[in-house]
């Protein structure tokens, strides 16, 4: 199980680093106070052993104060270098293993965390552990030195001055206590806010063309107030908490300080101490207080990364949903059945689902086999087939690939085996080839131009200004629905899998630039199984065999002559199309 403490420990050396060099610092602040009581006292007072004031001491010693400033400056700013490259690394450590752990989870987990929760935790959670990891190697040693090197030196100093410090300590503890414990809880909530804003602004961003196709920029925009205003208010709470805790540390430490200028007054008419003594003991009491109230900042410090880390904790030790199969060699993958599918007995509901998507399917599809699926929508065609790949697993039955269970191989072996052109064309901002190139990056140009050929790309891509070298702007925006859904589909053709989904990827495509892919798929593509859903029966008629989906169930399964004899679902859809075909035609 991973922990904070797991990336932490990694740089523990700069840790040590960064907290001798602190608490040289620290030490180094301390010597100064009773340089400056003895600067005072004899140099100034002259109430040393000649009892006249000594110019060449306070020379002496202000130079000394000088370069122990100096070499406190120093050692601070290495403490800090240290703490930083520390925390820093850590926190890059962690967000690279998150982020990787993202991408490894599937469907569903993602659903679970959502969009906007899975980026605030990758960027601000991570952000607010290194903070914490910063404080506690830094102040946390900053704190604890100033409060027992301070005591230690106050009470060295005059006996009485423990008492004023004994009285305030208390006080500043108890406001210390008060406050992190009313703001401790709001951290959590503050971070699910802020999931909560970064999800509206994800969506709204993603679907900014929908936005504006509806005209629905000012509802959006109250949307997103109202998100940022809830944020806003448990932000005011915490920060008004948090403004509570200084001014009464300010109260407090001044009236320490008050404390202790009349106590030493007395002691100084009685001859018990000296002038600069008090002075001292004032630096002191500061210092001790002050590290109180940086004690404060580290509790706040401490309650949000604590939160923080445990949100992340969630990704990094979430258990995987989809078990790892233990076949990893491609032999498996090999040989006259590979491209072999088979569906005994399945069933399926999404997690978190009782209602059943899919239920007891039987199918068989036959290496090198073109089969297409239709049914009306909701009929759970996508959901069947993002079984094949292991997307999600079955909740009966078993799905075969190669006449081995999916659930038994390893799932990079099994996907990139199986390749899978989703509906929605998922286009990323670099070139045309290279997105092409996504899933075969060792390709090379002959091999992407003839996958960009075969599907009906490449024409349109020698007419982008600068080729198959063309930036696509990001989510493919720069192209049109059907120019991305033909990147897409060359994009799984370069693959070469022995298995190949096509899920409703060429609904964007006229009838004349479908019937071309399809017969290039024939031609080039013959001897690897071919699996389409489509909504459109001239489609489906390409195929070696049609399957028809009813309500999860399989309904009937042949080619287009027998379906139209035997399944009245069938011929409702070819009836309904056949029909607005018509009434097209009519209407020109």
């Amino acid at each position: 199980m991973r922990t904070i403490f797991t990336y932490a420990k990694k740089y523990i050396v700069l840790a040590m680093l960064s907290s001798a060099f602190m608490i040289a610092e620290v030490a180094l602040d301390l010597i100064q106070p009773r340089m400056m009581a003895r600067i005072v006292n004899e140099g100034i007072l002259g109430l040393g052993g000649s009892g006249h004031p000594d110019i060449s001491l306070v020379i002496s010693v202000g130079i000394r104060m000088i370069l122990l400033v100096l070499l406190g400056s120093i050692t601070g700013i290495l403490s800090a270098v240290f703490v930083n490259l520390a925390a820093q690394n850590a926190g890059n450590d962690l967000r690279k293993d998150c982020f990787a752990r993202i991408m490894h989870f599937s469907f569903s987990e993602v659903d679970h965390f959502s969009t906007g929760s899975l980026i605030t935790r990758t960027t601000g959670d991570v952000d607010q552990v290194q903070h914490l990891i910063s404080q506690m190697v830094r102040s946390v040693v900053r704190c604890g030195m100033f409060f027992v090197g301070g005591t230690y030196a106050l009470v060295s100093l005059n006996l009485s001055f423990s008492v004023i410090l004994v009285v305030a300590l208390p006080l500043i503890l108890a406001d210390i206590i008060f406050v992190v414990w009313k703001t401790n809880p709001l951290f959590n909530l503050l971070q699910k806010k802020m999931d909560s804003l970064n999800n509206v602004i994800q969506e709204d961003i993603n679907g900014i063309r929908v936005v504006k196709s509806f005209v629905q920029e000012k509802r959006e925009n109250a949307r997103f107030d109202d998100t940022q205003d809830d944020l806003l208010q448990t932000q005011f709470k915490v920060t008004m908490l948090m403004t509570f805790l200084r001014p009464v540390m300010n109260i407090v430490l001044n009236l320490a300080i008050v404390a202790i200028i009349l106590v030493g007054g007395i002691q100084v008419r009685e001859g018990a101490i000296m002038p600069g003594t008090v002075m001292a003991a004032i630096t002191y009491i500061s210092q001790i207080l002050n590290g109180m109230m940086l004690l404060a900042m580290i509790f706040q410090t401490i309650s949000r990364g604590v939160v923080s880390a445990g949100r992340l904790s969630e990704i990094l030790n979430a258990k995987p949903e989809l078990e790892e199969g233990v076949l990893k060699k491609t032999e498996h993958l090999t040989g006259r059945s590979v491209g072999e599918i088979v569906f005994d007995h399945v069933s399926f509901h999404y997690p978190g689902q009782s209602q059943e998507i899919l239920h007891d399917i039987n199918l068989r599809i036959a290496s090198g086999e073109t089969v297409a699926i239709v049914g009306v929508t909701g009929c759970g065609k996508t959901s069947l087939i993002n079984l094949i790949p292991r997307f999600y697993d079955v909740t009966a039955g078993t799905v075969k690939v190669g006449r081995i269970d999916v659930r038994r191989y390893n799932k990079a072996t099994l996907r990139n085996a199986v390749t899978v052109c989703l509906q929605k064309s998922e286009l990323f901002a670099v070139t045309i080839k290279e997105n092409i190139a996504l899933g075969n990056p060792d390709a090379q140009d002959e091999e992407i131009r003839e996958a960009a050929r075969c599907a009906q790309a490449d024409s349109f891509i020698n007419e982008q200004p600068d080729g198959y070298d063309t930036i696509v702007a990001q989510g493919g925006m720069s192209l049109s629905g059907g120019q991305r859904q033909r990147v897409a589909i060359a994009r799984a053709l370069l693959r070469k899998s022995p298995i190949l989904i096509l899920d409703d990827s060429t609904s964007a495509l006229d009838l004349k630039t479908e019937a071309a892919l399809y017969q290039a798929l024939r031609e080039s593509y013959r001897n690897i199984t071919k699996i389409m859903i489509v909504q459109r029966i001239a489609s489906a008629r390409q195929a070696d065999k049609i399957i028809v989906l009813d309500k999860g169930t399989i309904d009937a399964v042949g080619t287009h002559e027998e379906l139209l004899k035997e399944s009245q679902v069938y011929r409702d859809i070819y009836e309904s199309q056949s029909k607005n075909d018509e009434g097209g035609e009519s209407r020109e």
